[in-house]
């Protein structure tokens, strides 16, 4: 769809107010002089097909998806990149000249970028553990694998009940074959365990504490952050509010932590260079967010 000589954008979630990515690609449309619009749709669940219906038809150029169909959008296009296929969940829609769609991950690599600026030592061989079973979790998983992790633990609330979990993590192994990596996998409750002191790493993958979604407290006690050693780090995808009870059990730990902010810019970084085949000013969309946020 043509506005105004530009074309329109949108993420698509439920909830989206929160969402910063209008910011953040609205600055790089500016700073690159394009007349580019970029929007955000609240989309309840039985309306998500609509929506990438109008991407189809052309009224969109791109979208970008969030939490929670990441995973459904898989049966709504033509096409899945490596990306998603590997993540088994996408977070960026591509449409192609005759109308047709390709789903793309760009979490995965943005996740792991931030990793591994955060990690003080390398990732190689330790265990991670991984709060959520979404698209986001698999995202997280996929980054993990990436830097060399060798043993993943996914612990949700759906995975108290036994067959839930011999799914998901069945689902899992299949990740790992995939990628081709050599690294095990184990899934559980969201509940702290006592062998906690093994994680170099913790990723709160669920959208728990986000604005409009259920509060932060609910993943917390997921992990043992006492036992954690000094040298482990802590990234909760949420970036709005900035700070979560999660990252605030991280900080009275003393350990290294972020928000999902610096993953936020990165993976959006990665969309947009999708839909116009240029690559943004990675510094002011980050900086649209930073003065919002300050």
């Amino acid at each position: 769809m043509s506005v105004e000589g530009g074309k329109l954008f949108a993420v698509v979630g439920d909830p989206i107010a929160h969402s910063k990515s209008p910011l953040m690609h609205t600055a790089a449309y500016r700073a690159l002089g394009m007349v580019h619009r970029y929007e955000r749709i609240h989309a309840k669940p039985g309306e998500i097909q609509a929506v990438v219906a109008r991407l189809r038809s052309g009224e969109y150029a791109g979208l970008n998806v969030t939490v929670p169909y990441k995973t459904r959008v898989l049966e709504l296009v033509e096409t899945l990149a490596p990306s998603a296929v590997l993540a088994g969940a996408a977070n960026t829609l591509v449409r192609g000249a005759d109308g047709g769609l390709v789903a793309h991950n760009t979490d995965a690599p943005a996740l792991a970028a931030e990793l591994d600026a955060l990690a003080r030592q390398g990732l190689r061989g330790t265990s991670a553990l991984v709060l959520g079973t979404g698209g986001g979790a698999r995202a997280a998983i996929v980054s993990l694998l990436s830097l060399g992790v060798g043993h993943v633990v996914c612990r949700g609330r759906r995975l108290a009940d036994s067959g839930a979990a011999n799914v998901f993590r069945a689902e899992l192994v299949s990740l790992v074959a995939r990628a081709g990596a050599v690294a095990t996998v184990e899934v559980g409750p969201l509940e702290a365990r006592p062998d906690d002191a093994r994680f170099a790493v913790v990723v709160q993958a669920t959208s728990a504490g986000m604005t409009g979604a259920a509060p932060g407290g609910v993943v917390v006690g997921a992990v043992d952050f006492a036992a954690l050693p000094p040298f482990a780090v802590a990234l909760d995808l949420v970036y709005s509010p900035a700070t979560t009870p999660f990252l605030e059990a991280a900080s009275s730990r003393g350990i290294a932590h972020t928000n999902g902010l610096g993953m936020l810019v990165r993976q959006g970084a990665l969309a947009f260079e999708l839909w116009l085949g240029v690559a943004p000013p990675l510094d002011v969309m980050r900086a649209a967010l930073d003065h919002r946020t300050a």
